[in-house]
């Protein structure tokens, strides 16, 4: 077998736990994830939750400290025994983008190890032209990572590019020239990304990715199983079942959109057609108002001047 084959092989086994490194690792990421998800806890209640020895996760938390990734809290004290010390996720402990690329805008996110939002910025357009796309991302990640100290710019693990598939698809809907948004067919998103930002990039559908958004830092930390609702521009939405996503087999596990719905006048009809803001802003284009409100005031739709 040649050298690279063993490397490559040796690589797929620790991602797969099967080696003394991959465990590691794994165990390191397990308790890194429940940390997470249950906020502060001590190294006895880690060693409950992971079925690991006391001895182990001592291991574990005393390297995951050492890497600037956990803080350790104060002493709780008052109880029997000796006082426990909870440990905490290290907000600088690591740095991520999140890129949201929308048919009426985009909008790029700094967020710290423990979900904190260290920076935004965004852009508003009529309809996603694939040039004005890609710039605004290349500034807004310069800027971005001009804002870091020079040692939290290396902590930086990557962006996550969260934007739907097959942009180029829906153009008369957005109010599109014939022909404006085919170059997204021979765009490679997550290479072009890559190139100027020199960071590592992981693509996913827009809802499957608001989906799991609601798993790690919303309601759906308390329940296993669960679909969720994604109302944007074409209405969708994301799956989970037994505590992890499940985006299907070509990530269109939560497409709600082509579900048939009974509109008022008695017909049958897809959903996308009757619960997605583009028919809003049809209905606010009808009354003389600019429907481009969505997307420039998205967390105030009600401004008075508009009503």
């Amino acid at each position: 077998m040649k050298m690279d084959q063993v490397i490559a092989n040796e690589k797929r086994q620790e991602a797969r736990g099967t080696t003394q490194a991959g465990v590691r690792l794994y165990n390191e990421r397990l308790v890194l994830s429940l940390i997470r998800l249950h906020g502060a806890l001590p190294k006895a209640e880690l060693a409950k939750l992971t079925g690991l020895s006391a001895q182990t996760v001592s291991v574990i938390v005393r390297q995951l400290e050492q890497d600037r990734l956990l803080t350790k809290g104060q002493p709780q004290r008052g109880k029997v025994g000796q006082p426990l010390v909870p440990f905490t996720l290290n907000p600088d402990g690591a740095f991520s983008f999140g890129l949201k690329i929308g048919r009426r805008s985009s909008e790029l996110v700094l967020l710290d190890m423990a979900g904190g939002v260290c920076r935004t910025a965004r852009r508003t357009y009529r309809y996603p032209e694939p040039k004005q796309v890609l710039d605004f991302a290349e500034t807004a990640i310069a800027e971005a990572i001009a804002h870091l100290k020079p040692a939290q710019r290396k902590r930086i693990a990557g962006v996550g590019i969260a934007a739907p598939f097959e942009l180029w698809n829906w153009q008369e809907e957005q109010g599109a020239p014939l022909g404006a948004l085919d170059g997204w067919r021979d765009i490679d998103l997550t290479a072009r990304i890559a190139a100027m930002s020199k960071l590592p990039v992981y693509y996913c559908n827009d809802a499957t990715a608001a989906c799991a958004a609601e798993l790690l830092f919303g309601k759906g930390r308390i329940y296993r199983n669960f679909s969720y609702l994604f109302v944007g521009y074409f209405i969708g939405g994301g799956t989970v079942i037994g505590g992890n996503l499940f985006p299907g087999r070509n990530g269109y596990s939560g497409a709600y959109g082509p579900l048939p719905t009974l509109t008022r006048g008695g017909k049958i009809e897809q959903m996308i057609r009757h619960a997605s803001t583009y028919t809003l802003e049809n209905d606010l284009a009808a009354e003389g108002k600019d429907p481009m409100l969505l997307a420039q005031s998205p967390d105030d739709w009600l401004r008075p001047s508009q009503r």
